[in-house]
């Protein structure tokens, strides 16, 4: 190994010449595909930073790069609690010690003389020039005329979704009025067969994944062997991008097609990952957004997926203070994608995790087992390759002129709006699963009625209308329901049957809002209060019409609230355990959308609402994938020849 003295003067020596030839760069904007592979880091290219051949301690890639920081010589130890900087070309530096380096203009690494193209992020007054990187604009085109994988057999003027309308009651007395009567809508769009031949919209997939120290060993390889399945199961239409992201993020992989050649590169792109570094995922998002946004084609279809086991620790001052106490302000702002979010282990942030996949209408997924990581990607895919309606807007209006009014909607994590005459409303939907379902409870203002003859009348509340944009055809088609009436007779004759359809959803909101209350008391430390009111609330359950009718969905809320409370039992429970599933709880049922949380994903879990026939079909094609060949390579490890 070479003496001090000489690496001293080697360090003297890169920081005094400035003034080098830099290496040539590859333009980011080339079309041809096989220029899109080559990225700002190209996983399929001999890592320049290898030893080679007869190469010499003190050549670039030696032994010292791994052990000590170029620029300081201190040892570069994990255990010092010092930030460490992975750069694209794999080596590692304190991050304090390059970010001084890099605000003196030096964007070359000191030992292997790669140019960077991401460099970590400096304090506001350091040259703005050196954060900026180079675009994204290297996606790989879409095949010539094709917008979708197979185009027969569907049918332009057919309709993906169906509207049902369901009363609280199917009568109201004359005399009486209410203000809090509920109507609800249910959507539900149309199911696909499990023929590789049938149309599907393609996929545009962003994965931001998580590399830091925490991830080193048996989660990096899982983590390895479940994006291997995603990349196997994706279509030859469908275009992958993958972040990874530590003390800072890189892009690894360009938005290329999944050919078979765009598979072994994404695979070995993939293996190529080694744990290091903290937990920044701000940048990750950042630079996944700008993957979204710089991309030249787009397919009709687009999603994140965001993996993490730890802390955001990259959002705090120089002095340990928070600099941003907001979650939503990690998010980009231009970012207008589903992000989904999958929270790893007992020690990552499940309130970020959380408000980040709600704010992107995603959804978080609590991998809480290391092992059923794959299962929650087969999942999440599942649904991503079945998106049968895009860009939902449904649209309430009132029919009957006097008197009648909205005073509010139920609609989870959708965003509702009421006009100001409280006689019309809207709901943004967004994009459905083939064979999901959606719910809202319109909340009615019902006046007596003036005519008190006594002949029964009826009464007519509302209709809805659905626009939305087909995904294949890209069409924009329109659905209407019909007219919502009730009868209004003198006097009820009879027993009152309250709708079991309408008492379901407003046990799902209950449930919903329950969970909410119990983890705002469990995270301050109030365990017994947050018990009390699952135990409550999961009691009102089981009397409800809807429970007593064996829903299966009444079923599953009460088995989750009933493992919300076992994980609650202690403190040390709760930060492990609770608090995740009850944030991953909370987003399934706000969305009408399967999370991963508990044994959900197995075919023996009480906790299955909302998975589709789709998401199951390729949970089961992972879990066999597993008993099948427990022993051989996973799909992440293909060959990299």
């Amino acid at each position: 190994m070479a003496s001090p003295n000489n690496l001293r003067e080697s360090k003297s020596h890169l920081d005094l010449n400035e003034c080098l030839t830099l290496p040539k760069t590859l333009d980011p904007s080339s079309p041809s595909p096989s220029d899109a592979s080559r990225s700002s880091v190209d996983p399929t290219r001999p890592d320049p930073s290898s030893s080679r051949p007869g190469s010499t301690p003190t050549s670039s890639g030696s032994r010292f790069s791994k052990s000590r920081c170029a620029i300081c010589l201190y040892e570069i130890r994990k255990e010092d609690g010092k930030a460490i900087f992975t750069a694209e070309c794999s080596h590692s530096f304190h991050f304090d010690c390059i970010t001084s380096n890099v605000k003196h203009g030096n964007r070359i690494c000191p030992l292997c003389r790669t140019q960077w193209k991401q460099v970590p992020l400096c304090d506001i007054d350091s040259v703005p020039t050196l954060l900026a990187q180079m675009g994204f604009e290297d996606d790989e085109p879409l095949p010539q005329g094709e917008t979708q994988t197979q185009s027969g057999g569907h049918r332009s003027d057919h309709q993906a979704l169906e509207i049902q309308l369901f009363p609280e009651v199917s009568a109201l007395a004359k005399p009486v009025s209410r203000g809090d009567f509920a109507v609800l809508v249910h959507l539900k769009a149309e199911g696909v067969s499990d023929d590789a031949r049938r149309a599907r919209a393609p996929l545009d997939l962003i994965t931001v994944l998580d590399v830091s120290g925490s991830m080193e060993g048996v989660k990096m390889e899982l983590m390895k062997n479940a994006m291997g399945f995603v990349i196997q199961n994706l279509g030859e239409t469908d275009r992958l991008s993958v972040i990874s992201f530590s003390s800072t993020a890189r892009r690894l992989f360009p938005l290329r097609l999944m050919s078979e050649t765009g598979k072994q590169a994404a695979m070995q792109a993939v293996n190529s990952l080694v744990a290091g570094g903290g937990t920044n995922i701000a940048e990750g998002l950042k630079i996944g957004a700008r993957v979204i946004e710089d991309r030249r084609w787009k397919n009709p279809v687009s999603g994140m997926m965001l993996l993490s086991d730890g802390q955001d620790n990259f959002t705090f001052s120089h002095t340990g203070v928070r600099l941003r106490t907001d979650y939503e302000s990690l998010l980009p702002g231009s970012c207008r994608i589903p992000i989904h979010t999958f929270g790893f282990g007992s020690d990552h942030d499940a309130e970020l995790m959380h408000t980040i996949s709600a704010v992107s209408s995603g959804t978080f997924s609590f991998i809480e087992t290391e092992t059923v990581i794959q299962d929650a990607f087969a999942q999440c895919i599942g649904g991503l390759l079945s998106v049968v309606i895009l860009e939902q807007v449904v649209e309430i209006e009132c029919i009957h002129e006097q008197g009648l009014k909205i005073s509010s909607i139920k609609a989870g994590s959708y965003r509702s709006r009421i006009a100001s005459d409280a006689r019309t409303a809207t709901i943004d939907v967004g994009d459905m699963y083939a064979e999901e379902e959606r719910d809202f409870l319109v909340i009615l203002e019902i006046p007596c009625c003036d005519n008190v003859s006594a002949e029964s009348e009826s009464l007519s509340l509302l209709k809805v209308r659905c626009m939305y944009k087909d995904p294949v055809t890209k069409e924009r088609v329109r659905v209407e329901s019909g007219e919502l009436s009730i009868q209004r007779p003198m006097k009820l004759t009879g027993e009152e049957v309250v709708s079991i359809e309408v008492d379901r959803q407003l046990n799902r909101f209950l449930v919903s809002e329950a969970m909410s209350e119990a983890r705002v008391l469990a995270d301050g430390g109030d365990l017994s209060a947050a018990v009390g009111i699952l135990r409550n609330r999961e009691r009102e359950l089981s009397e409800s019409p809807s429970a007593r009718s064996s829903d299966r969905l009444c079923q599953s809320l009460s088995s989750e609230l009933s493992a919300l409370q076992e994980r609650m039992t202690s403190r040390r429970m709760y930060r492990t355990s609770g608090r995740a599933y009850a944030f991953s709880s909370m987003s399934s049922h706000s969305a009408q959308r399967a999370t991963a949380r508990g044994d959900s994903t197995q075919g023996f879990s009480s906790v299955q609402a909302y998975q589709t026939s789709p998401m199951a079909r390729m949970v089961t094609r992972s879990q066999q994938l597993v008993l099948e060949s427990p022993t051989k390579p996973s799909p992440a490890r293909g060959d990299q020849s």
